[in-house]
């Protein structure tokens, strides 16, 4: 039975891609895709939302502030490092209950099988990360990994764009377009930047970013990426968003979708 569903806003992103189980194709309205981007908390793992509510409590700021907004708002380096150990001590202990996703290893496993290309964008450590790759993906490569230590972070869509410069996905820029030149660093940039006309510049267009929050969605859509929301109860509004293309409510339902070019 088919649960997912398309939420394209756009006639301008009416094209598919090319379905994975029929290769070859003359359709001009297809592309090859080049990769998926994942994000994680919500999205490899289920979701540990409680873990805000502790980081927030122990910075002692309010849900309307961003948490990484807040960190990097502080005056001091020491200042900074202090609250980033707090949040990590929290995420330290949440990592070791981490449920994977349902779906998480069937669709890993296709992806392998169809050779496709695999990075991670997220907002948390890389403690977690790692924690989460070697209890449940052992052997299935993710890289880049995109964590916070690289700025700025999502909704900006400077991660992902890294993630397609590094797969050496380019192109060159139109006229009063912001990009991210092939010159930034590969740690961090500046995000989105003013750049010239007919400049080289990372193209996350043949990409897939798949998350649960709206930061994801967000970065995703600016970084030009095809998006996919993997909903749940929490996170449902955003299947009716401008910057979700698709809603699955299980990973491994992303295999009909691509096998099929359904996206």
């Amino acid at each position: 039975m088919q649960r997912f569903w398309p939420m394209m806003s756009s006639a301008t992103r009416s094209w598919k891609f090319i379905p994975l189980g029929v290769p070859s194709t003359t359709d001009i309205q297809r592309r090859k895709l080049q990769g998926i981007v994942f994000d994680v908390d919500g999205t490899l793992c289920e979701p540990q939302n409680y873990m805000f509510a502790e980081m927030r409590n122990a910075l002692g700021i309010t849900k309307a502030t961003d948490i990484l907004d807040h960190v990097y708002s502080l005056s001091t380096p020491e200042g900074q490092h202090n609250a980033m150990e707090k949040i990590r001590g929290i995420e330290r202990t949440a990592m070791a209950s981490q449920v994977a996703q349902p779906g998480l290893v069937q669709l890993m496993t296709y992806l392998d099988s169809r050779n496709i290309r695999k990075g991670i964008c997220t907002r948390n450590f890389d403690a977690p990360v790692n924690n989460l790759l070697t209890k449940f993906l052992a052997g299935s490569v993710f890289a880049p990994i995109v964590t916070r230590d690289f700025r700025p972070p999502k909704p900006d869509p400077a991660g992902i764009l890294h993630i397609a410069r590094s797969w050496g996905l380019v192109r060159r820029s139109g006229d009063d377009e912001a990009g991210v030149p092939l010159s930034e660093a590969d740690d961090a940039c500046d995000g989105l930047v003013p750049i010239s006309e007919g400049e080289i510049v990372a193209d996350a267009s043949a990409l897939i970013m798949v998350g649960d929050s709206i930061d994801d969605m967000t970065a995703g859509r600016r970084a030009g990426a095809k998006t996919v929301l993997l909903v749940n109860d929490v996170n449902r509004h955003l299947a009716e968003h401008e910057n979700t293309d698709l809603v699955i409510s299980r990973l491994d339902e992303l295999i009909e979708v691509l096998e099929k070019g359904l996206l």
